[in-house]
């Protein structure tokens, strides 16, 4: 059985992974190596302009990011692949396509939560994880969807 959970904030340039056992709390970076634009060789804009032949394909620049990502996800997966549970948090898609890739790595049944964060500090990372796995979840109380109050029927 699988003694400890895990967190993991998440976007396509780094991974923080915050592991909670028993006895403490440890925690592991992971950086990708995608780049946010893919650089154009040959000369700079002020030298003069670029050749048609110096822009990579969109296909070719596509492939390369669809590379860099799965190397990347497959260490994050290695990574987690002895946590008991785990919650995903991150700002955009990184944390939904990690979630895929864990469903098809056998592991999706693990996942407790993926939840929507901005930019956190390392600190704050570590502590909505332990948050999350020591507290349970709170139940609603009498709220609907639109957050008014329910109305009530008598005196």
């Amino acid at each position: 059985m699988k003694k400890y959970a895990a967190g993991v904030w998440i976007d396509h340039r780094k991974a923080l992974m915050v592991f909670v056992t028993p006895a403490g709390e440890s925690s592991t970076h992971i950086l990708s190596k995608v780049e946010s634009q893919l650089r154009r060789s040959g000369d700079s804009p002020m030298k003069g302009r670029y050749a048609a032949d110096q822009v990579p394909a969109d296909d070719s620049r596509q492939k390369a990011l669809t590379g860099e990502l799965n190397i990347y996800y497959d260490a994050v997966v290695a990574a987690l692949r002895n946590a008991g549970s785990f919650v995903i948090l991150g700002p955009g898609e990184a944390k939904d396509e990690l979630k895929k890739r864990l469903v098809k790595s056998k592991l999706g049944g693990r996942v407790c939560a993926v939840e929507t964060a901005d930019k956190m500090s390392d600190r704050q990372i570590a502590a909505k994880v332990r948050e999350y796995f020591r507290q349970p979840p709170r139940p609603r109380k009498g709220k609907r969807r639109g957050g008014r109050p329910q109305p009530s029927h008598g005196t």
